[in-house]
């Protein structure tokens, strides 16, 4: 019971930050490209490949963090749903290059972060 209630306060959190991140990012950058679910994404699997080194490989921190971390906060942080529902009003307004121009972005974008995520986790610990 302790462990699920620890996953839902990281996912509240995860969630809030997402809320807070997206529409501040939003307000700079307008609504016609979905910049705000594109940078945490991105910054999401930033911290995913860290965290994953930080905890898995170098068991840096106890397990119990690892479903605060990993499940509840970055599972609520970034979101593929929201993505995708993005890329398909892309789509469906005819905003064809838009669309492509976010699915390559995210996918590229994500794995290179995970990927310097990874790098950051095992170097420093």
């Amino acid at each position: 019971m302790i462990q699920l209630l620890t996953v839902a306060a990281g996912g509240a959190l995860g969630a809030v930050l997402r809320f807070l991140m997206s529409a501040n990012i939003y307000r700079v950058f307008g609504r016609d490209f979905p910049y705000g679910t594109l940078a945490v994404n991105v910054i999401g699997s930033l911290l995913m490949g860290f965290f994953f080194a930080l905890i898995m490989e170098r068991a840096a921190i106890s397990e119990a963090w690892r479903g605060v971390i990993i499940i509840g906060f970055l599972g609520a942080f970034t979101t593929f749903s929201t993505f995708s529902m993005e890329t398909m009003a892309l789509i469906e307004s005819g905003a064809l290059m838009r669309a492509a121009m976010n699915i390559l972005l995210s996918v590229a974008l994500c794995l290179l972060a995970t990927w310097a995520g990874l790098q950051i986790g095992r170097q420093i610990f």
